[in-house]
């Protein structure tokens, strides 16, 4: 909404939208979990929703009120962000400025690609709940890492969209940068916390302690602000490969 120049008409966001531009806005959801009377409260016209937005009895008293909600399909690749935008602008009446953003996402994404080819791993972490994953085909994070022209290694030799990490598959992999969401490295204690699990010193990325951590609500969450993220994660791969 912000991108297509539609701030003046926001009356609420979720938890997720955290543009400095929308920081006077009212949240409306904790998580992916609509709160039906915040909604209601602020009385809007339209209510834009996703599929993985509920619970359907929030939902339900929304539409009871008399207020119009519109489904918009979910983004989880970089392929998809311009059904996603399309589907926004046509919601709001601005399909001519959908047409035009997703022009100008693509043209930036074009230009972001790194010279060298450098092995990438996206590793998931939750250290409060011992949860180590590798990323692999479809977590999202591989159209990111093919997105600047690089090799995602886990995409590209493990079953799963996330895969249980060991020393084993981490050796095997060997990854030249490794790349993680902020909270994820706090909850392990740091790039020296990360460094300690097993089998992540002992390959490249550890070695030259080539970790890149990105905002847990912009890696994962595929829109308008993708663009930018895929031409910062360029210049930073680049950086910590030279």
């Amino acid at each position: 909404m912000n991108s297509l120049n539609a701030k003046s008409i926001l009356v609420g966001r979720d938890i997720s939208s955290t543009e400095k531009e929308l920081r006077n806005i009212p949240i409306v959801t904790s998580g992916h979990q609509v709160l039906s009377e915040k909604v209601i409260e602020l009385k809007p016209d339209l209510v834009i929703i996703d599929a993985s937005t509920g619970p359907k009895s929030a939902l339900d008293q929304i539409k009871g009120a008399g207020i119009k909600v519109v489904k918009t399909p979910e983004s989880w690749t970089l392929a998809d962000i311009s059904t996603k935008v399309s589907a926004v602008a046509a919601a709001i009446g601005s399909s001519q400025q959908g047409d035009q953003l997703n022009g100008a996402l693509k043209s930036q994404i074009k230009t972001s690609k790194i010279a060298t080819k450098p092995r990438v791993a996206f590793l998931y972490l939750r250290g409060t709940s011992a949860v180590y994953l590798i990323g692999g085909p479809g977590s999202g994070a591989d159209s990111l890492i093919q997105a600047i022209g690089a090799t995602d290694v886990g995409a590209k030799s493990l079953p799963n969209p996330f895969n249980t990490m060991t020393a084993e598959s981490l050796a095997t992999l060997n990854p030249d940068v490794i790349i993680v969401m902020t909270k994820g490295l706090q909850s392990v204690g740091g790039i020296s916390g990360l460094l300690k699990l097993p089998g992540v010193a002992q390959t490249q990325a550890g070695k030259k302690k080539a970790v890149i951590d990105v905002d847990d609500s912009l890696l994962l969450s595929f829109g308008p602000r993708t663009s930018s993220l895929v031409t910062a994660l360029a210049k930073a791969v680049a950086a910590v490969t030279k």
